[in-house]
């Protein structure tokens, strides 16, 4: 479980611990070290929306999509040296019987600079600092979660989530906005009971016109450690900053920003995470996307608030399986400056419980049930109130 663990980090932030996880290892003549190592998994999902709505089976891939990575390392002048490249490919054909050739999306594209006190440099494409955490602590990780309401109005297309070509949702929109992957240049430091990481990241356009990104966004976190005897506690806080305007000079210019913090206690074999954030300006689900509305108030000139959370149980039955169950919400409010316009005007909320079995030293058996639905003014799903049970089996395979 542990290096299954470490791998699944690896896979998600690119860390230096991934190089303990990897499948295979070649040592090169000339001192550098190449390592490849990934994932696949497979789920059959069912869904069914409320009493009379529509109903739909898939064989898909998960929330965590199957990974092939590829890692060079070597040292060179007191430095470590490092490149990484992160393909990750579903299964499914998007809704379709002949596609030919699943999404391979390329997650990661970066390099490492190692120096002697133990801090890093990253530059390349790799998942933002600003809610990481968040999402590589949910357990929906390891299986579906939430898949995502059909018949879902972005920007006025219609998408249909459980037949859609990608990866599902987990918690995405459903207890915190995806990092997502991006190009960044981040500094960390050593990593120990407390880590800190700062950078600066490739700046993302804003629906409403606003499309002049004259600096790069700024985010960063705080990671806090403790162990004490059979129990293990974790503490981390983030943030993120963002100038955006609707004109190369004068116009309007709004602030993107946003604040997440959470908690994880193991105690023994239960382990209780609690998540949360805040933001504003920030859109939600997908970040600085038109979902829900977008993160420009109807105004045009003022950025919409956004906030969310999880909590999380997760039970060790025996030494390999582990029961869990969670609740979270993410809301986005209209937040027009000046008329008091406070209204929700789109809140996703969902209740997970799944079985995790890990069948072999690198295969993992899932088993979730989830239900999901949509509040407020209009709805991610097109009007308030739809609900959606979700059923899911499957496998993850590392190595």
């Amino acid at each position: 479980m542990k290096r299954l663990t470490l791998l699944l980090l690896g896979l998600a932030l690119g860390v230096t611990a991934t190089a303990k996880a990897q499948g295979l290892t070649m040592q090169m003549s000339n001192g550098w070290s190449f390592q490849f190592a990934g994932n696949v998994n497979a789920f059959w999902v069912f869904t069914k929306v409320n009493n009379s709505g529509p109903a739909n089976s898939s064989v898909r891939t998960g929330l965590l999509p199957s990974f092939a990575t590829f890692e060079a390392r070597g040292k060179e002048g007191g430095l470590n040296l490092g490149i990484h490249f992160g393909f990750a490919p579903q299964i499914q054909n998007a809704g379709t019987h002949d596609q030919f050739g699943a999404q391979i999306d390329m997650r990661q594209v970066y390099m490492t600079v190692g120096f002697k006190d133990g801090s890093q440099i990253l530059v390349g494409r790799e998942l933002s600092l600003f809610g990481r955490q968040n999402i590589v602590n949910d357990m929906t990780l390891f299986g579906v979660g939430a898949v995502g309401i059909p018949n879902v109005t972005l920007a006025g297309i219609v998408a249909d989530p459980p037949q859609g070509g990608g990866t599902t949702l987990g918690r995405i929109g459903y207890g915190y906005i995806y990092p997502n992957f991006n190009a960044q240049v981040t500094y960390s430091t050593k990593p120990g009971k407390g880590q800190f990481s700062i950078g600066v990241f490739q700046p993302s356009v804003l629906t409403g016109a606003y499309g002049f990104t004259k600096i790069p966004r700024l985010e960063g976190e705080f990671i806090y450690n403790q162990r004490q005897g059979r129990n293990n506690y974790s503490f981390w806080i983030g943030g993120l900053w963002q100038s955006t305007s609707n004109a190369a000079s004068g116009g309007n210019t709004v602030s993107s920003i946003g604040g997440t913090a959470g908690i994880k206690a193991a105690l023994s074999d239960l382990t209780v995470t609690a998540t949360g954030y805040m933001g504003k300006g920030l859109g939600t689900t997908l970040m600085f996307s038109a979902l829900g509305g977008g993160p420009i108030a109807a105004n045009g000139t003022a950025g919409r608030k956004s906030d969310g959370g999880y909590v999380q149980l997760m039970y060790k039955v025996g030494t390999k399986t582990n029961v869990g169950a969670s609740w979270g919400f993410s809301r986005l409010v209209n937040e027009q400056t000046g008329d008091g316009n406070t209204t929700v005007r789109s809140n996703l909320y969902s209740y997970t419980v799944g079985v995790y079995h890990q069948w072999t030293k690198s295969l993992k058996f899932v088993v979730e049930g989830s239900n999901e639905g949509t509040t407020g003014v209009i709805g991610i799903a097109g009007s308030p109130g739809v609900k959606m049970i979700n059923l899911s089996a499957g496998f993850m395979l590392f190595f």
